[in-house]
């Protein structure tokens, strides 16, 4: 009576992580996207908002970094 169309095999874990990663992409592209305007407008104050950058950077980095080991903790 039912019919399989589609199966997935492998680890739904990395297939998880693929799609998490979209977020913290994202994340980094906003970072230094908005941070190049801010250079572009008020360059004086480049160090300041280079360190914010880096510090923005940091936290996306360790959410991705974080989602890439829970497959791995949880053995989905």
């Amino acid at each position: 009576m039912y019919q399989t169309l589609a199966a997935v095999t492998g680890s739904l874990g990395s297939i998880g992580y693929g799609l998490a990663a979209i977020g913290p992409g994202v994340g980094v592209g906003i970072i230094f996207g908005n941070g190049t305007q801010a250079l572009a407008r008020q360059p004086e104050a480049a160090g300041l908002i280079r360190q914010n950058q880096i510090l923005g950077f940091a936290f996306c980095e360790a959410l991705a970094l974080i989602g890439l080991v829970m497959p791995f903790v949880y053995g989905v």
